[in-house]
């Protein structure tokens, strides 16, 4: 029998336009998605207060950046087992048309050895008849691509790529790849590219993958097909 929990949504402390615009498009998204590697919701319920209540399966062992942070940068097979599911359960999100556009590692949670995807917050359902590029800043400062930052139009899938890169590289080196706190630094940063602790060993082939996830040029950004075909996620 499956874990789950009753979250409670209420919001107080967002804007309403989150509770009007976001949170119908949240529950329509994950009312829709149904796949090993994402927190399933099994019921939606509302009190007569107002309050969203969502049944969720649980996952007991927290999220990767806790799992991080208490345990320091992770074995890098742990970190593929881990990242393999991740790329499953988005390239799942992607064919299905659906951008999850705040990857993060508070959003991939564990269930024992296995990782779900969660927060479908900022998702977008996208055409499935021509390519729409977004304006809108969504997610967290640290994962965001380059062209979200600089505010251009830009494809939400290539931009969860990057923010996917970001995950992987969280995973094995237990910091971020670019300065958050300065952003015309980070800016500079991410156009040089990224740099990786020696000391780590982490391969040369995973060191190839997390290049081409931070690619700064958006078009030169692999699809999240490309990413599953890399010789690292299909090497033992």
């Amino acid at each position: 029998m499956p874990f789950w929990t009753r979250y409670p949504i209420s919001f107080p402390f967002v804007s309403s336009e989150f509770i009007q615009r976001f949170l119908p498009r949240e529950l329509q998204i994950v009312r829709t998605l149904d796949h090993k590697n994402i927190i399933q919701v099994y019921e939606m319920l509302e009190s007569a207060d107002g309050k969203i209540y969502l049944v969720m399966e649980l996952a007991e062992g927290g999220d990767v950046f806790d799992c991080v942070l208490n345990g320091g940068p992770l074995p890098e097979s742990r970190a593929k087992a881990l990242f393999r599911q991740m790329v499953e359960a988005i390239r799942y999100c992607h064919g299905c048309g659906v951008a999850h556009r705040d990857l993060k590692c508070e959003n991939a949670l564990l269930q024992g050895f296995n990782l779900k995807l969660t927060d479908f917050g900022f998702a977008k359902v996208l055409p499935k008849s021509r390519r729409e590029l977004s304006q809108t800043f969504c997610g967290s400062t640290a994962y965001a691509a380059p062209e979200v930052l600089q505010g251009v139009p830009h494809d939400s899938k290539k931009g969860d790529v990057w923010s996917m890169g970001v995950v992987l590289y969280v995973m094995l080196c237990a910091s971020l790849p670019f300065d958050d706190t300065d952003i015309p630094k980070m800016l500079w940063q991410q156009q040089k590219g990224v740099s990786f602790p020696a000391h780590l060993g982490i391969s040369a082939e995973c060191q190839d993958l997390l290049k081409r996830l931070l690619e700064p040029d958006m078009i030169l950004r692999p699809s999240i097909e490309e990413v599953s075909w890399h010789p690292w996620l299909a090497s033992t």
